[in-house]
């Protein structure tokens, strides 16, 4: 398929008209205002646009303000000080900042157009740090040191991997010395153990070789003389092994039981080296935090009285105190409990939202988290322990706009086919919308994800100015109900999940405020899987639909994705290269039903996505279009899955928002484009 970096003509009559009304409404606001801007807002080199119409600028400037919000993300404490290391955005992209008090200032320490990703300080002195960036999107993350001692500006960047492959998971040692990280260097496909000491780069050798992609370094034991590791091979299926750190030589931790779906995902040693914490479903439907004895590899439930996931748990460096965050129907809730006895520990009143980013001072007295909400865009608190005083470390920007009039999630159920009952989050817009809305059904990627309650970003826009309602399901396979519910769309099961949309389009009728006509659905990498299937098997009950770095077949994608995450994949949705799986994949895939894609389509890819290649996208564009299908594509060169750079954000919303106006917000029913026979 041949992309043109350029407007496509082919803007329908319907969309010239409603472009008119606004640009001679928005463009009177914009010259009362005394401001000389363009008509429209030209895209840049590195978008290819076709089929979209031009983007008024007074749409710019309307929507702005919702586009303006920023978060802040706790990164880590400094070993010696009371300050915290924060990634947030200013200009285009996320980047490291230093915070030296509550409420103090955002002091920016890296200065890319590209985002950066995680980083931690050197653990004794804090002397410098190591962070993760990567390049158009591709996540080949390599690794820097970061100065912060001595130079004019305090800062310097030294690359510490080999500037090729995909390099994750690093974790220093506790002297300081040593940074262990996985990497795909030596074949591009396994992920191997290397070792660096971050003042010496050229030191970097490989620790062990490892057959497969789903390999990482957890933690060090406390003496620093071996390594805890995951292998992972699914969310339903991973391991622990110890790893030592002079030899390289692995020792399973974990029961061996090819037949068992069992999963450990999280663990760190306990302080005196002999045990290890960690979270697994092992007998439990859900995530439990257990102590395993290393001499017997007895376990100890901690966890037992919570009915929910243990997601995330961080040891208090003198080992007395364990923080976790359990998932609660979607809430992060934290809670405390002694290490020793697993018994719990009050907590003081906590501000609403959902917690993340558990994050242990050295000092042991004071824990730090992320904390967001429908209200917050996601901003950095500390507990003190012993004062059970809570501080509040950022406050981050919404754009000029009162975050108080956002619409909080309500929690809704409704029953499925099999009878099943299946749960999802509905934002309703103000009240000044009377009469019966229009709805936008926002499916989750993974599959193995979760919808969580939190903040909508510019989407708020959408419930605030367009009067829609946001409905995001969490449909059989999501994360958060419990390893049953996770596997229910697995492999040949893959159809029960569309289905769960189809009852959930019947909730929608049944509701009286909401408008059934009006529907689009939309969702992105996985959750474009799910809305291009949606749009194939139930177009007669939407109005549209918009895929975001969405697979359009997953034997293609199957065939195309990175070589890294293949085989993980596979344990999701099937091995293509079994003739019976692949039969099904291709008669479910979207692309090959694209004849039954009957309403209009929006498609955003960026070229760089190792995960759902560009090729998923410019097949179903190519084959939706050949029905004679509206078809708007973007595609940003410089992005990978997903926009990432604010400028490529804000114009995919842009055109998103055009979208909606021209095909789900006009009361009368457009009739349906033909297809070709």
């Amino acid at each position: 398929m041949n992309v043109r970096a350029t407007w496509s003509p082919l803007v329908r009559p319907a969309a010239g008209l409603i472009l008119a009304v606004a640009c001679a409404v928005f463009n009177t606001s914009i010259t009362n205002a005394g401001a000389a801007q363009a008509e429209f807002l030209a895209p840049g080199d590195n978008l290819v646009v076709e089929g979209i119409p031009p983007i008024p600028a007074a749409l710019v400037a309307e929507v702005g303000p919702y586009t303006e919000s920023r978060s802040a993300v706790l990164l880590d404490w400094h070993p010696c000080q009371r300050s915290i290391l924060i990634r947030t955005r200013f200009a285009e992209a996320a980047q490291l900042h230093r915070v030296l008090m509550p409420g103090g200032a955002r002091t920016q320490l890296t200065f890319f157009r590209e985002p950066v990703g995680d980083a931690e300080f050197e653990p004794v002195r804090g002397g410098c740090l190591v962070f993760s960036r990567d390049v158009g999107g591709g996540e080949f993350y390599q690794y820097y040191r970061h100065d912060l001692e001595g130079g004019l500006n305090g800062a310097q960047e030294t690359l510490l991997t080999d500037g090729a492959s995909r390099n994750t998971n690093a974790r220093w040692s506790p002297d300081g010395r040593r940074l262990v990280y996985g990497s795909t260097r030596r074949n591009g496909r396994d992920v191997d153990l290397w070792l660096v000491e971050p003042r010496e780069p050229k030191s970097t050798r490989l620790l062990a070789e490892l057959d497969g992609g789903g390999w990482s370094a957890l933690d060090w034991s406390p003496d620093g003389q071996r390594l805890l590791l995951r292998s992972y091979f699914s969310i339903n299926k991973a391991d622990l092994w110890l790893l030592d750190a002079s030899t390289g030589v692995k020792t399973r931790l974990t029961p061996q039981d090819a037949a068992a779906q069992v999963a450990y995902l999280t663990g760190r040693f306990r302080r005196d080296g002999q045990a290890v914490y960690a979270s697994t479903d092992r007998d439990s439907e859900f995530q439990q935090l257990v102590e395993i004895a290393l001499d017997t590899f007895e376990h100890r439930c901690l966890s037992r009285d919570i009915p929910w996931d243990v997601e995330e748990f961080g040891l208090s460096p003198d080992g007395k105190t364990i923080a976790l965050v359990s998932n609660e129907e979607g809430q992060g809730t934290l809670r405390l409990i002694e290490a020793s006895s697993g018994r719990a520990l009050p907590l003081p009143a906590m501000p609403a939202g959902s917690v993340s980013g558990l994050r242990w001072h050295p000092d042991s007295r004071e824990l730090g988290f992320t904390l967001t909400s429908a209200q917050s865009p996601g901003d950095v608190y500390s507990l003190d322990l012993p004062g059970g005083r809570i501080e509040r470390w950022t406050a981050s920007e919404t754009g000029g706009l009162d975050a108080k009039a956002f619409s909080s999630p309500e929690l809704i159920r409704w029953k499925s086919f099999d009878e099943r009952m299946i749960s999802g989050w509905l934002y309703r817009p103000p009240a000044r919308f009377t009469g019966k809305r229009p709805v936008v059904i926002d499916i989750h990627g993974g599959p193995e994800s979760q919808f969580r309650p939190r903040f909508l970003g510019a989407k708020n826009y959408w419930v605030n100015e367009l009067g829609v309602v946001l409905v995001f399901p969490n449909v059989r396979g999501s994360a958060g109900y419990g390893k049953t519910f996770l596997q229910l769309d697995n492999g040949l099961l893959r159809e029960d999940s569309y289905r769960d949309i189809g009852s959930l389009l019947d909730w929608i009728e049944a509701q009286p405020d909401l408008d059934a006509d009006r529907i689009m659905v939309t969702g992105g990498s996985y959750g474009g899987f799910m809305t291009l299937a949606v749009a194939a098997n139930y177009a007669s009950r939407i109005r549209c639909a918009v895929d975001v770095v969405g697979l359009s077949n997953m034997v293609t994608f199957l065939e195309n994705t990175a070589d890294y995450r293949r085989d993980l994949r596979r344990a999701e949705y099937g091995d293509e290269r079994d003739p019976k799986i692949r039969e099904f994949l291709n008669r479910i895939a979207p692309n090959n039903n694209a004849h039954k894609i009957t309403k209009p389509l929006l498609v955003v890819q960026g070229r760089n996505d190792p995960r759902v290649p560009a090729s998923e996208s410019e097949q179903i564009v190519a084959t939706v279009r050949s029905g004679n299908t509206p078809v708007w594509y973007l595609l940003a060169k410089d992005e990978g899955h997903g926009f990432r750079k604010k400028s490529n954000a804000d114009f995919q919303f842009y055109a998103t928002v055009l979208f909606m106006r021209q095909y789900l917000l006009p009361w009368t029913k457009p009739a349906t484009p033909s297809a070709n026979p």
